[in-house]
């Protein structure tokens, strides 16, 4: 079998007990050294609470590896339990630059970052504690906070840089940009430079910047159009609902967690939001007054249901606690829509944030974001931010600072699906090149080299 974790190649290198490999023993810790002339592999069968198994991965030079890395539930207490984080790593030249990929979110496959590739970099993707096959037995949210997530990163770093010795980056999209910032203040000296693409820095549940922000992007004829689209929806309230009905049930959804009148409004508030937020065409929308069906296919491209059915309910569960807790969100305007919404209050304005099973969840007051808000912009050298001037999120994106040695883009055009290195300009890439050559010390040898 090819998928046994160790792998017959490590089989080979290893003791036996009892007829059988060991396949992993308890302690985070080993004594190695590359002067050894041992490979990845050997180094990670000497790791112990470590479970990998060898993957294909067809653009790396020294091979791939699934792992399963044995974390505390608490770091401050180890005996509060335990789970298996998962972890991805990709081997170019142990002595070179590393990128540690922080996901925000699940990590169900293997693939090579951005920015790997752009500075021809070995790779280190981590899956998010409670996401994805990342989750402890016990699904106690008490133990998914931003410390706790800093704490795993941190570990992972400490352990694989054993092999992997040279410069570290950290780097990471949307809300894995943000577990970049977040874990960049726990540990500054992890990485010698963090790259977030597209990451907000909330600073309340219902922070106001988004609404500013929606309330000046684009053109205001572009806007006008977004607005109309939205009341022509909810005037023919119950038309609307009867088609999106009938969309629901062909797309097999379901309304448990939200009754389907509420979801409707939730996707109507959510349209301008997610327009902008994915880089939707303004010549694109429809005038208000053509067929209904013709508004409703439109709508359901940019917006849709599915996001707030019981499935998207399910699968953003562990991330609408953090929101709750100390990331801060959004929330949605209501005052164009006097007297149209039926299912959702006017006042307050309806949130973003569908926590676990309708859970109260205490927030922290935004004290931990502002926090790194305030370290970031004081200490925070040796950051590049990258983030599309069109995105939603660029909103409470982190502001330039002509005082820090960092670089900050908000690129013309570019949404959060698009903004990165490949849509730069040629100063730009440039500019990033040099940057962070000068930060590692090293070479780029990838895609910004050519």
């Amino acid at each position: 079998m090819d998928g046994v974790w160790g792998t017959f190649r490590a089989m080979k290198q290893s003791i036996k007990r009892w007829g059988a490999v060991l396949l992993f023993v308890c302690g985070l810790s080993a004594a190695w050294s590359q002067s050894e002339g041992g490979t990845c592999s050997d180094f990670l069968f000497d790791l112990q609470d470590v479970r990998f198994e060898a993957i294909e991965a067809s653009w790396a030079t020294g091979g791939a590896w699934e792992l399963r890395i044995k974390q505390p539930l608490d770091h401050a207490n180890p005996e509060a339990g335990s789970f298996y984080q998962r972890v991805y790593v990709t081997e170019f030249d142990p002595s070179g630059p590393t990128v540690m990929v922080t996901e925000g979110y699940d990590r169900g496959r293997n693939y090579p970052s951005e920015l790997a590739s752009a500075i021809g970099a070995n790779q280190v993707i981590v899956e998010h504690r409670f996401y994805g096959a990342s989750v402890p037995d016990s699904l106690d949210y008490t133990y998914l906070n931003i410390e706790q997530a800093a704490q795993d990163l941190h570990r992972i770093r400490t352990v694989l840089g054993g092999y992997f010795t040279g410069p570290w980056v950290a780097s990471g999209i949307s809300k894995g940009g943000q577990t970049t910032i977040f874990y960049r203040y726990f540990f500054p000296e992890d990485v010698a430079a963090s790259v977030p693409y597209v990451a907000p820095v909330n600073l309340a549940l219902e922070d106001e910047r988004i609404y500013e922000f929606l309330n000046g992007v684009g053109t205001r004829k572009c806007r006008k159009d977004i607005a109309a689209i939205q009341r022509r929806i909810l005037t023919d309230y119950d038309a609307s609902l009867v088609r999106l009905k009938w969309h629901a049930k062909g797309q097999g959804l379901h309304f448990n967690y939200l009754t389907v009148e509420e979801a409707f409004e939730y996707a109507v508030l959510e349209y301008p939001f997610s327009f902008w937020q994915w880089g939707a065409d303004c010549g694109d929308i429809p005038e208000a007054d053509v067929p209904l069906d013709d508004i409703l296919d439109h709508f359901l491209e940019v917006s849709g249901l599915a996001f707030f059915s019981d499935d998207g309910m399910e699968d953003y569960a562990s991330h609408y606690y953090q929101c709750a807790v100390e990331y801060g969100y959004y929330g949605y305007e209501t005052g164009p829509f006097e007297g149209l919404l039926r299912a959702l209050p006017m006042s307050p304005h309806p949130s973003a944030i569908f926590t676990p099973n309708h859970m109260e969840v205490p927030y922290d007051g935004g004290a931990l974001a502002q926090t790194v808000y305030d370290w970031v912009e004081t200490n925070g050298d040796e950051f590049i931010y990258i983030n599309g001037a069109l995105d939603t999120w660029s909103a409470t994106a982190m502001p330039p600072n002509a005082d820090r040695d960092a670089l900050y883009y908000f690129l013309e055009g570019q949404s959060h699906g698009t903004a990165r290195i490949r849509n730069m300009n040629d100063e730009q890439r440039t500019e990033v090149k040099e940057a962070l050559e000068r930060w590692l010390g090293a070479p780029v040898v990838g895609s910004l080299a050519e």
